[in-house]
Protein backbone atom coordinates (compact mmCIF):
# COMPACT_ATOMS: atom_id res chain seq x y z
CA UNK A 1 0.00 0.00 0.00
CA UNK A 2 1.31 3.42 -0.95
CA UNK A 3 2.07 6.03 1.68
CA UNK A 4 0.40 9.43 1.38
CA UNK A 5 3.58 11.03 0.00
CA UNK A 6 3.96 8.25 -2.56
CA UNK A 7 0.55 9.29 -3.88
CA UNK A 8 1.48 13.00 -4.09
CA UNK A 9 1.63 14.78 -7.46
CA UNK A 10 2.26 18.55 -7.37
CA UNK A 11 0.98 20.79 -10.14
CA UNK A 12 1.86 24.39 -10.95
CA UNK A 13 -0.75 26.64 -12.61
CA UNK A 14 1.34 29.23 -14.45
CA UNK A 15 -0.94 31.92 -15.78
CA UNK A 16 -1.71 35.62 -15.52
CA UNK A 17 0.34 38.55 -16.74
CA UNK A 18 0.85 40.52 -13.52
CA UNK A 19 -0.52 43.86 -14.71
CA UNK A 20 0.81 45.75 -11.68
CA UNK A 21 4.33 44.82 -12.79
CA UNK A 22 4.05 46.46 -16.22
CA UNK A 23 6.15 47.25 -18.24
CA UNK A 24 8.47 44.51 -16.94
CA UNK A 25 5.76 41.84 -17.01
CA UNK A 26 4.11 41.45 -20.42
CA UNK A 27 1.88 38.95 -22.19
CA UNK A 28 4.95 37.31 -23.78
CA UNK A 29 7.05 37.58 -20.61
CA UNK A 30 4.65 37.18 -17.66
CA UNK A 31 5.58 37.54 -14.01
CA UNK A 32 6.19 33.86 -13.36
CA UNK A 33 8.94 33.73 -16.02
CA UNK A 34 10.86 36.64 -14.48
CA UNK A 35 13.61 36.69 -11.86
CA UNK A 36 12.05 39.19 -9.46
CA UNK A 37 14.17 38.16 -6.49
CA UNK A 38 17.50 38.69 -8.27
CA UNK A 39 18.83 35.23 -7.41
CA UNK A 40 19.25 33.88 -10.93
CA UNK A 41 16.01 31.86 -11.09
CA UNK A 42 12.54 32.77 -12.29
CA UNK A 43 9.59 32.50 -9.91
CA UNK A 44 8.45 29.43 -11.87
CA UNK A 45 11.80 27.69 -11.50
CA UNK A 46 11.87 28.47 -7.77
CA UNK A 47 8.38 26.96 -7.40
CA UNK A 48 9.42 23.81 -9.24
CA UNK A 49 12.55 23.44 -7.11
CA UNK A 50 10.49 23.70 -3.90
CA UNK A 51 8.18 20.90 -5.03
CA UNK A 52 10.28 18.35 -6.89
CA UNK A 53 11.72 16.77 -3.72
CA UNK A 54 8.18 16.15 -2.45
CA UNK A 55 6.84 14.67 -5.67
CA UNK A 56 6.20 10.97 -6.11
CA UNK A 57 7.37 11.31 -9.69
CA UNK A 58 7.36 14.53 -11.67
CA UNK A 59 5.70 17.92 -11.33
CA UNK A 60 2.96 18.99 -13.75
CA UNK A 61 2.83 22.54 -15.16
CA UNK A 62 -0.32 24.11 -16.65
CA UNK A 63 0.28 27.18 -18.79
CA UNK A 64 -0.68 28.90 -22.04
CA UNK A 65 0.50 27.61 -25.41
CA UNK A 66 2.46 30.83 -25.96
CA UNK A 67 4.72 30.02 -23.00
CA UNK A 68 5.58 26.44 -23.94
CA UNK A 69 9.13 27.14 -25.10
CA UNK A 70 9.99 29.44 -22.20
CA UNK A 71 8.65 26.96 -19.63
CA UNK A 72 10.56 24.01 -21.09
CA UNK A 73 13.74 26.08 -21.30
CA UNK A 74 13.45 26.99 -17.63
CA UNK A 75 12.47 23.45 -16.56
CA UNK A 76 14.38 21.19 -18.92
CA UNK A 77 13.46 18.14 -16.78
CA UNK A 78 9.75 18.57 -17.51
CA UNK A 79 8.24 15.69 -19.50
CA UNK A 80 6.03 16.58 -22.45
CA UNK A 81 3.14 14.61 -20.97
CA UNK A 82 3.38 16.73 -17.78
CA UNK A 83 3.11 20.05 -19.62
CA UNK A 84 -0.54 21.02 -20.05
CA UNK A 85 -0.86 23.79 -22.63
CA UNK A 86 -4.07 25.82 -22.61
CA UNK A 87 -5.14 26.94 -26.12
CA UNK A 88 -6.87 29.91 -24.45
CA UNK A 89 -7.54 31.12 -20.89
CA UNK A 90 -10.55 29.33 -19.33
CA UNK A 91 -9.91 30.28 -15.67
CA UNK A 92 -8.55 28.17 -12.84
CA UNK A 93 -11.28 25.52 -12.56
CA UNK A 94 -10.60 24.28 -16.09
CA UNK A 95 -6.81 24.44 -15.70
CA UNK A 96 -6.58 22.74 -12.31
CA UNK A 97 -9.51 20.44 -13.02
CA UNK A 98 -7.88 19.06 -16.17
CA UNK A 99 -4.60 18.44 -14.36
CA UNK A 100 -6.54 16.59 -11.63
CA UNK A 101 -8.33 14.49 -14.22
CA UNK A 102 -5.11 13.52 -16.01
CA UNK A 103 -3.39 12.57 -12.77
CA UNK A 104 -6.46 10.64 -11.57
CA UNK A 105 -6.50 8.66 -14.82
CA UNK A 106 -2.86 7.73 -14.26
CA UNK A 107 -3.27 6.98 -10.55
CA UNK A 108 -6.79 6.68 -9.07
CA UNK A 109 -5.26 7.20 -5.59
CA UNK A 110 -3.49 10.40 -6.59
CA UNK A 111 -3.26 13.26 -4.13
CA UNK A 112 -2.67 16.51 -6.01
CA UNK A 113 -1.19 19.75 -4.76
CA UNK A 114 -1.75 23.07 -6.55
CA UNK A 115 0.85 25.80 -6.06
CA UNK A 116 0.90 29.02 -8.11
CA UNK A 117 4.01 29.70 -10.17
CA UNK A 118 4.56 33.28 -9.03
CA UNK A 119 4.90 33.16 -5.25
CA UNK A 120 8.00 33.81 -3.14
CA UNK A 121 8.36 31.49 -0.12
CA UNK A 122 11.03 31.17 2.55
CA UNK A 123 12.39 29.05 4.15
CA UNK A 124 11.88 26.12 1.81
CA UNK A 125 12.26 23.44 4.48
CA UNK A 126 9.43 24.95 6.55
CA UNK A 127 7.23 25.10 3.44
CA UNK A 128 7.96 21.44 2.69
CA UNK A 129 7.14 20.45 6.28
CA UNK A 130 3.74 22.15 5.97
CA UNK A 131 3.05 20.50 2.60
CA UNK A 132 3.83 17.07 4.08
CA UNK A 133 1.25 17.70 6.80
CA UNK A 134 -1.23 18.82 4.15
CA UNK A 135 -0.64 15.60 2.17
CA UNK A 136 -1.21 13.47 5.28
CA UNK A 137 -4.41 15.40 6.00
CA UNK A 138 -5.62 15.03 2.41
CA UNK A 139 -5.12 11.28 2.70
CA UNK A 140 -7.91 11.25 5.32
CA UNK A 141 -10.34 12.53 2.68
CA UNK A 142 -10.01 16.30 2.89
CA UNK A 143 -9.31 19.19 0.55
CA UNK A 144 -6.57 20.98 2.46
CA UNK A 145 -5.74 24.65 2.12
CA UNK A 146 -2.51 26.17 3.39
CA UNK A 147 -3.25 29.25 5.47
CA UNK A 148 -0.59 31.94 5.79
CA UNK A 149 -0.17 33.64 9.16
CA UNK A 150 -0.98 37.32 8.47
CA UNK A 151 1.77 39.87 9.01
CA UNK A 152 -0.64 42.78 8.55
CA UNK A 153 -4.38 43.40 8.07
CA UNK A 154 -4.13 43.18 4.29
CA UNK A 155 -7.15 43.89 2.09
CA UNK A 156 -5.45 42.24 -0.89
CA UNK A 157 -6.13 38.64 0.12
CA UNK A 158 -9.06 36.44 1.02
CA UNK A 159 -9.08 34.91 4.49
CA UNK A 160 -9.72 31.48 6.01
CA UNK A 161 -11.45 31.08 9.37
CA UNK A 162 -10.05 28.05 11.17
CA UNK A 163 -11.93 25.73 13.50
CA UNK A 164 -10.98 22.88 15.81
CA UNK A 165 -8.00 20.55 15.53
CA UNK A 166 -8.68 17.45 13.44
CA UNK A 167 -6.53 15.28 15.69
CA UNK A 168 -4.50 13.72 12.88
CA UNK A 169 -1.36 12.13 14.32
CA UNK A 170 0.76 12.64 11.19
CA UNK A 171 -0.54 16.21 10.79
CA UNK A 172 -0.84 17.75 14.26
CA UNK A 173 -1.33 21.28 12.89
CA UNK A 174 -4.36 20.37 10.74
CA UNK A 175 -7.54 22.28 11.57
CA UNK A 176 -11.11 22.20 10.38
CA UNK A 177 -12.21 25.14 8.20
CA UNK A 178 -15.28 27.08 9.25
CA UNK A 179 -15.44 29.41 6.26
CA UNK A 180 -13.69 31.24 3.45
CA UNK A 181 -14.17 35.00 3.30
CA UNK A 182 -13.57 37.35 0.39
CA UNK A 183 -11.10 40.25 0.44
CA UNK A 184 -12.28 42.45 3.35
CA UNK A 185 -12.22 46.19 3.92
CA UNK A 186 -9.47 47.62 6.16
CA UNK A 187 -11.49 47.59 9.39
CA UNK A 188 -12.69 44.01 8.87
CA UNK A 189 -9.18 42.88 8.01
CA UNK A 190 -7.88 44.42 11.22
CA UNK A 191 -10.58 42.56 13.20
CA UNK A 192 -9.65 39.29 11.49
CA UNK A 193 -5.97 39.63 12.34
CA UNK A 194 -6.66 40.73 15.92
CA UNK A 195 -8.88 37.71 16.53
CA UNK A 196 -6.14 35.22 15.71
CA UNK A 197 -8.74 32.95 14.06
CA UNK A 198 -7.99 33.88 10.46
CA UNK A 199 -5.18 33.20 8.01
CA UNK A 200 -4.56 34.52 4.51
CA UNK A 201 -5.84 32.35 1.69
CA UNK A 202 -2.81 31.98 -0.59
CA UNK A 203 -4.61 29.72 -3.07
CA UNK A 204 -2.44 26.69 -2.26
CA UNK A 205 -4.25 23.43 -1.66
CA UNK A 206 -3.67 19.67 -1.48
CA UNK A 207 -6.44 17.12 -2.08
CA UNK A 208 -7.34 13.65 -3.34
CA UNK A 209 -7.87 14.07 -7.07
CA UNK A 210 -11.02 11.94 -6.84
CA UNK A 211 -12.58 14.23 -4.22
CA UNK A 212 -11.77 17.33 -6.29
CA UNK A 213 -13.44 15.76 -9.32
CA UNK A 214 -16.51 14.71 -7.32
CA UNK A 215 -17.14 18.30 -6.24
CA UNK A 216 -16.45 19.60 -9.73
CA UNK A 217 -18.94 17.13 -11.22
CA UNK A 218 -21.62 18.20 -8.75
CA UNK A 219 -21.10 21.96 -9.18
CA UNK A 220 -19.97 22.21 -12.83
CA UNK A 221 -21.12 19.08 -14.71
CA UNK A 222 -20.42 20.48 -18.19
CA UNK A 223 -16.88 21.44 -17.21
CA UNK A 224 -16.36 18.04 -15.58
CA UNK A 225 -17.57 16.18 -18.67
CA UNK A 226 -15.26 18.15 -20.94
CA UNK A 227 -12.09 17.78 -18.90
CA UNK A 228 -12.69 14.04 -18.45
CA UNK A 229 -12.90 13.60 -22.23
CA UNK A 230 -9.61 15.47 -22.62
CA UNK A 231 -8.03 13.42 -19.83
CA UNK A 232 -9.13 10.18 -21.50
CA UNK A 233 -7.19 11.18 -24.62
CA UNK A 234 -4.20 12.74 -22.85
CA UNK A 235 -1.70 9.90 -23.10
CA UNK A 236 -2.81 8.98 -26.62
CA UNK A 237 -2.00 10.32 -30.12
CA UNK A 238 -5.42 12.08 -30.16
CA UNK A 239 -4.56 14.45 -27.33
CA UNK A 240 -4.10 17.66 -29.37
CA UNK A 241 -7.20 17.14 -31.52
CA UNK A 242 -9.43 16.47 -28.53
CA UNK A 243 -7.92 19.33 -26.54
CA UNK A 244 -8.49 21.91 -29.26
CA UNK A 245 -12.00 20.62 -29.93
CA UNK A 246 -13.28 20.60 -26.34
CA UNK A 247 -11.24 23.25 -24.51
CA UNK A 248 -12.98 26.30 -26.08
CA UNK A 249 -16.38 24.93 -24.97
CA UNK A 250 -15.49 24.69 -21.27
CA UNK A 251 -17.23 27.11 -18.90
CA UNK A 252 -15.05 29.80 -17.34
CA UNK A 253 -15.06 29.74 -13.55
CA UNK A 254 -12.63 29.87 -10.65
CA UNK A 255 -11.62 26.80 -8.67
CA UNK A 256 -12.75 28.52 -5.46
CA UNK A 257 -16.34 28.76 -6.68
CA UNK A 258 -16.40 25.41 -8.46
CA UNK A 259 -14.77 23.29 -5.75
CA UNK A 260 -13.43 24.99 -2.60
CA UNK A 261 -16.57 26.79 -1.43
CA UNK A 262 -19.03 23.91 -2.00
CA UNK A 263 -16.50 21.52 -0.43
CA UNK A 264 -16.24 23.76 2.64
CA UNK A 265 -20.04 23.81 2.94
CA UNK A 266 -19.98 19.99 2.86
CA UNK A 267 -17.35 19.81 5.62
CA UNK A 268 -14.69 18.46 3.28
CA UNK A 269 -12.11 21.22 3.76
CA UNK A 270 -9.24 21.43 6.26
CA UNK A 271 -6.41 23.89 6.78
CA UNK A 272 -2.76 23.57 7.74
CA UNK A 273 -1.23 26.87 8.87
CA UNK A 274 2.03 27.93 7.27
CA UNK A 275 4.54 29.87 9.35
CA UNK A 276 6.89 30.45 6.40
CA UNK A 277 7.05 33.87 4.79
CA UNK A 278 4.93 34.17 1.66
CA UNK A 279 4.41 36.89 -0.90
CA UNK A 280 2.59 36.90 -4.22
CA UNK A 281 4.88 39.72 -5.47
CA UNK A 282 1.89 41.68 -6.69
CA UNK A 283 3.59 45.00 -7.50
CA UNK A 284 6.92 46.83 -7.49
CA UNK A 285 6.52 47.82 -3.86
CA UNK A 286 6.49 44.11 -2.99
CA UNK A 287 9.56 43.46 -5.15
CA UNK A 288 11.44 46.26 -3.35
CA UNK A 289 10.28 45.14 0.09
CA UNK A 290 11.33 41.52 -0.42
CA UNK A 291 14.77 42.53 -1.65
CA UNK A 292 15.37 45.16 1.02
CA UNK A 293 14.29 42.86 3.87
CA UNK A 294 16.94 40.43 2.64
CA UNK A 295 19.72 42.88 1.79
CA UNK A 296 19.15 45.66 4.31
CA UNK A 297 19.61 48.23 1.54
CA UNK A 298 17.23 51.09 0.77
CA UNK A 299 17.47 50.71 -3.00
CA UNK A 300 16.69 47.71 -5.19
CA UNK A 301 18.29 47.56 -8.63
CA UNK A 302 17.29 44.88 -11.12
CA UNK A 303 18.64 44.41 -14.64
CA UNK A 304 21.66 46.29 -15.93
CA UNK A 305 23.03 47.60 -12.64
CA UNK A 306 25.94 49.38 -14.32
CA UNK A 307 23.43 51.65 -16.08
CA UNK A 308 21.99 53.02 -12.83
CA UNK A 309 23.31 56.02 -10.89
CA UNK A 310 21.65 56.96 -7.58
CA UNK A 311 22.14 59.92 -5.28
CA UNK A 312 20.21 60.47 -2.03
CA UNK A 313 17.38 58.24 -3.24
CA UNK A 314 15.49 55.11 -2.18
CA UNK A 315 13.10 52.74 -3.90
CA UNK A 316 13.46 50.41 -6.86
CA UNK A 317 15.01 50.83 -10.32
CA UNK A 318 14.66 48.25 -13.08
CA UNK A 319 17.09 48.83 -15.96
CA UNK A 320 16.09 46.67 -18.92
CA UNK A 321 17.35 48.90 -21.73
CA UNK A 322 20.69 50.32 -22.78
CA UNK A 323 19.89 53.78 -21.42
CA UNK A 324 21.74 55.31 -18.51
CA UNK A 325 19.41 56.06 -15.58
CA UNK A 326 20.13 58.70 -12.95
CA UNK A 327 17.88 59.24 -9.92
CA UNK A 328 18.61 62.14 -7.58
CA UNK A 329 16.95 63.11 -4.31
CA UNK A 330 13.85 60.90 -4.54
CA UNK A 331 12.48 58.66 -1.77
CA UNK A 332 10.35 55.60 -2.47
CA UNK A 333 10.71 55.97 -6.22
CA UNK A 334 9.83 53.31 -8.80
CA UNK A 335 11.59 53.54 -12.18
CA UNK A 336 11.15 50.74 -14.70
CA UNK A 337 12.90 51.30 -18.02
CA UNK A 338 12.41 48.87 -20.90
CA UNK A 339 13.18 49.19 -24.62
CA UNK A 340 9.69 50.44 -25.54
CA UNK A 341 8.16 51.77 -22.31
CA UNK A 342 9.11 53.73 -19.20
CA UNK A 343 7.28 53.69 -15.87
CA UNK A 344 7.88 56.28 -13.15
CA UNK A 345 5.83 56.19 -9.95
CA UNK A 346 6.26 55.72 -6.20
CA UNK A 347 6.17 52.62 -4.06
CA UNK A 348 3.08 54.05 -2.37
CA UNK A 349 1.23 54.16 -5.70
CA UNK A 350 2.58 50.89 -7.12
CA UNK A 351 -0.88 49.26 -7.13
CA UNK A 352 -2.12 51.92 -9.55
CA UNK A 353 0.12 50.62 -12.35
CA UNK A 354 -2.82 48.41 -13.34
CA UNK A 355 -4.66 51.62 -14.38
CA UNK A 356 -1.99 52.28 -17.00
CA UNK A 357 -2.49 48.78 -18.37
CA UNK A 358 -6.25 49.40 -18.58
CA UNK A 359 -5.62 52.68 -20.43
CA UNK A 360 -3.29 50.99 -22.91
CA UNK A 361 -6.02 48.43 -23.63
CA UNK A 362 -8.58 51.18 -24.19
CA UNK A 363 -6.18 52.94 -26.58
CA UNK A 364 -5.61 49.62 -28.39
CA UNK A 365 -1.86 49.84 -27.76
CA UNK A 366 -1.69 46.08 -27.44
CA UNK A 367 1.90 45.94 -28.71
CA UNK A 368 2.90 47.44 -25.35
CA UNK A 369 1.11 44.76 -23.36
Amino acid sequence: MKTALERFYPLIPAGGVGSRLWPLSRANAPKFLLDLTDNGSSLLRQTYDRLIDLASGSVMVVTGEAHANAVTQQISELRGSDLVLEPSPRDSAAAIGLACAILHRRDPEAIIGSFAADHVIDPVDEFQKVVREAVETAATGKIVTIGITPTEPSTAFGYIKAGESLGIEAAPSALAVESFVEKPDARTAADYVASGDFTWNAGMFVAPAELMLQHLQAKEPKLYEGIMKIADSWDTPNRDDVMHSIWPTLPKTAIDYAVAEPAAAAGDVAMVPGSFTWDDVGDFDAVARLDQEKSGKTVTILGEKANVMLEDSSGIVVANSNRQISVIGMDGVVVVDTEDALLVTTRENAQLVKNTVSSLKELDLTELL
